[in-house]
């Protein structure tokens, strides 16, 4: 956000207006996240009230007047995924009472987003339920980062701002200045993603593993599709859960001769017994965003944590502005 004193007095006195009509509120799942947003925007977080009665549920009041604001509501709905997004419900309810102008549910995690499909009878598409859900509480616009997958931009009845991850890790990987580089997709379904990283870094070579899955959270690798011998591997995700794809992942790489191998994701859901899996010694780096906030514990020495703070500030002023979201991304 870039203001100049030399603007025509009428002008700096819009932005000023304009900027007062902005408010930015932060769930309880990721504060340290909304404050680093915030900070980018030149702002504080909103005062608001949160507790939870005797019997666990929750109540949430604003504490100042939205009445014709825009607001932005930065919640992402990680573990524990139904008390943070009954949560981001509760809140956008409440602004939407209060009388906001416009209300954007701000995530940087979509909960849910893996049951995007049925694969079997009898199934829910949860992915879109939630989008159901956050529509119906109130909400006028969605912001989402990483997307498990671009379908679920459909399942909203609003409009669903999508962007990604990825130039953040680029950027940090492109600055280790790593020679005989080649970008891996841990499975088909991720060779897109993997294609547009690589493509990020200077048309980088693409190699897939070929993955069958016998089950939730249990994944078998059957083959390598392309060359890695020699050179370093980046294992391209958009999350880590338990880490067993990305693990067997790095497993086959080595097996077929690469020097050595990076895991790169978005989203760090780390469920047991993903630190230990992670930091056997497969990799050389695990690096990762902080768009899911990662306790102490589960810290390890190959560990990596890179923010996207700025990126979602930018991409939140931009909606406010209405100017281009993806710009940000061409190139």
């Amino acid at each position: 956000m870039i203001r100049s004193a030399t603007l025509p007095l009428k002008t700096v006195l819009s932005r000023i207006e304009t900027n007062n009509r902005l408010k930015v509120f932060s769930g309880s799942s990721n504060r340290a996240l909304s404050r680093e947003v915030a900070r980018y925007l030149g702002t504080d977080l909103g005062p608001m009230v949160r507790k939870h009665f005797a019997d666990g549920e929750l109540y949430v009041q604003i504490q100042e007047s939205i009445r014709g604001c825009d607001v932005y509501l930065i919640q992402p709905t990680c573990h524990p995924v139904n008390d943070n997004l009954m949560e981001l419900l509760i809140m956008i309810d409440a602004c939407h009472r209060a009388s906001a102008r416009q209300i954007t549910a701000v995530m940087p995690y979509y909960g849910y987003a893996r049951a995007d499909r049925k694969t079997a009878g009898r199934e829910s598409i949860t992915a879109k339920l939630v989008a159901n859900l956050i529509t119906q509480a109130g909400a006028d616009r969605v912001l989402a980062l990483d997307l498990h997958s671009a379908q679920i931009q459909g399942y909203f009845d609003i409009p669903c701002d999508h962007v990604y991850g990825s130039p953040v890790l680029v950027e940090y990987l492109a600055n280790k200045n790593i020679e005989d580089l080649v970008v891996v997709s841990p499975d088909v379904g991720g060779v897109a993603r993997a294609r547009a990283f690589a493509k990020m870094l200077d048309d980088a070579p693409l190699a897939i593993i070929d993955k069958r899955r016998q089950g939730h959270n249990v994944a078998e690798v059957m083959n390598l599709i392309g060359d890695v011998e020699g050179m370093t591997a980046v294992l391209v995700d958009d999350m880590i859960d338990t880490a067993g794809t990305i693990c067997e992942g790095a497993r086959v790489l080595r097996e077929n001769g690469a020097r050595h191998v990076y895991a790169c994701a978005t989203h760090a859901v780390f469920s047991p017994p993903a630190v230990e899996r992670l930091s056997s010694g497969l990799f050389e780096e695990v690096i990762v965003t902080n768009s899911i906030p990662i306790a102490p514990d589960r810290h390890f020495d190959q560990l990596t944590m890179l923010s996207v703070a700025n990126m979602l500030g930018e991409t939140i002023w931009r909606i406010h502005e209405e100017s281009s979201v993806s710009s940000m991304f061409r190139g």
